[in-house]
């Protein structure tokens, strides 16, 4: 079937566009890489500095904050000095006079009006109701300044411009904050989870080498007689098993190293596999508690970012006021012409000085108080927010505090039961071997104290998570790495 005209031109335009767009993207970084040999474990600190520099979504916030501060400086353009000039002749008439001139205009920082300053000079003849073009030899000077008496006077849309940039400024970095405590919560996460595989495997490969050194006594004690076969057969079917859980367990543990390879990431930005080795031997201590949970509150960047919302609208509310003002600006300008008599009029050898004032007022102005009712609005809504946000904020922290004094009792009654476990199992081990217990029993009491230990890793994992989100909930920069 042949294919239409217009779709081998898209083709063929598409096919020459994508090199020069490929070139314009830059590279993202490979796939996982094996993490280098380390001197010692990898450790919580170093996960947590590694995704502070370099998880993509702490970049990209980066990144937003660049943007916000890149428009900041373009709103300063209001302000920027601004120079003009122009020229005019007459090419044909009975007139021939030509006038050239340049304007420097500066506007005010702290008020809706501007500073000037210009220079003209004039050659030839003009009409005489363009006496205004004639100036001396040496041109005229001129310079004068403008200020707002009401509308404009305290606020206008150039600064109420550099004000919303900056708060977008400010939105930005609490936006980062946001990201970057939403990763270092999820980096704890991760690690812990990566640890806990690591010594749930070790609790399965320990319950493995017990069977597997059985195995090795009951086939010296089979050779000289004293039991018989079945009992291999017995103990091969508990090898299979156990041999079961450590595969399932090893399964965990790659899953575990590659979701934290999102954290842990090399100078490149590259995720970084954890090796086998670098688990450490137990579990890192639970992030320290605060003394009063509730009080951070007030650092929590999204409460942040609805006071600095607030208090932008308090500043459109102003703005809004100003424009409902009447204009009334005052201008005051001097001039004086330099050198000898031009061609073309009298000579001007006075310093003229100007007032003048402009008063000008909407009848109606419904534009601005139409604004000026959805501001007041919008301020409504913000404190509902606000106070909608902080009774969240409080109940999720006093859950968070619930859960962990619930997760301390938990550990430390999984770790009594884990103890008396490994100690049932050790008796029964020893009383199998002074044959005075049955075989089943052994295997149960060592898979019971193997099931105690892994629910004593599962509580304390649990403890560390609570930790980490209480951290999280009240944005604690310092225990996060931050």
């Amino acid at each position: 079937m042949p294919v239409p005209r217009n779709k081998l031109v898209a083709l063929a335009l598409a096919l020459v566009a994508a090199p020069a767009q490929a070139q314009m993207i830059a590279p993202l970084p490979a796939g996982p890489v094996q993490a280098p040999p380390l001197s010692g474990p990898l450790t919580l600190d170093r996960v947590l500095e590694s995704s502070r520099l370099h998880a993509p979504q702490v970049l990209e916030a980066l990144a937003r904050v660049r943007v916000a501060e890149g428009r900041r400086l373009s709103v300063e353009g209001a302000f920027d000095t601004l120079f003009s000039a122009d020229a005019q002749s007459r090419l044909t008439g009975f007139y021939d006079g030509t006038v050239a001139g340049a304007r420097i205009s500066q506007p005010l920082q702290t008020n809706g009006g501007n500073l000037y300053g210009g220079y003209r000079v004039s050659r030839g003849t003009f009409p005489s109701y363009e006496g205004e073009s004639f100036t001396n030899r040496l041109g005229e000077l001129k310079a004068g300044v403008v200020f707002s008496l009401l509308r404009d006077r305290l606020i206008d849309e150039r600064r109420f411009g550099r004000v919303q940039a900056e708060n977008e400024i400010a939105l930005a970095d609490a936006e980062r904050m946001m990201v970057a405590i939403g990763v270092q919560g999820r980096a704890i996460e991760a690690y812990n989870a990566w640890v806990i595989a690591g010594l749930r495997l070790q609790v399965y490969r320990d319950l493995l080498d017990l069977a597997l050194e059985r195995q090795r006594g009951f086939e010296r004690q089979v050779a000289e007689g004293l039991r018989p076969r079945i009992i291999l057969t017995e103990n091969e079917q508990n090898i299979l098993r156990r041999r079961t859980f450590v595969t399932q367990a090893e399964q965990a543990l790659a899953n575990a190293a590659n979701n934290l390879s999102l954290y842990w990431r090399d100078a490149n930005g590259r995720p970084m596999l954890p090796r086998p080795e670098h688990l450490p031997n137990a579990l890192p201590r639970p992030l320290p508690l605060p003394i009063d949970p509730q009080s951070g509150l007030l650092q929590r960047p999204d409460f942040q970012t609805i006071g600095l919302r607030m208090e932008l609208a308090r500043q459109r509310l102003a703005l809004d006021r100003n424009n409902l003002l009447p204009r009334l600006d005052v201008a005051v300008e001097m001039s004086s012409d330099v050198g000898p008599q031009g061609l073309g009029g009298v000579p001007v050898d006075s310093t003229d000085t100007k007032l003048g004032l402009t008063f000008r007022v909407p009848l109606q102005n419904r534009a601005a108080r139409g604004r000026l009712l959805q501001t007041r609005a919008e301020i409504d809504a913000f404190q509902r927010r606000g106070q909608a946000l902080a009774e969240q904020i409080g109940t999720q922290i006093e859950g968070i505090s619930i859960n962990i004094r619930a997760a301390s009792d938990l550990v430390d009654l999984a770790t009594a039961e884990r103890d008396r476990a490994r100690e049932m199992a050790a008796a029964e081990r020893r009383r199998f071997q002074m044959g005075a217990a049955d075989f089943f029993i052994v295997n149960l009491r060592e898979e019971q104290a193997a099931d105690a230990d892994i629910r004593r890793l599962d509580a304390a994992y649990r403890q560390i998570v609570a930790h980490a989100e209480l951290a999280v909930a009240t944005a604690d920069a310092d225990r996060l790495g931050l």
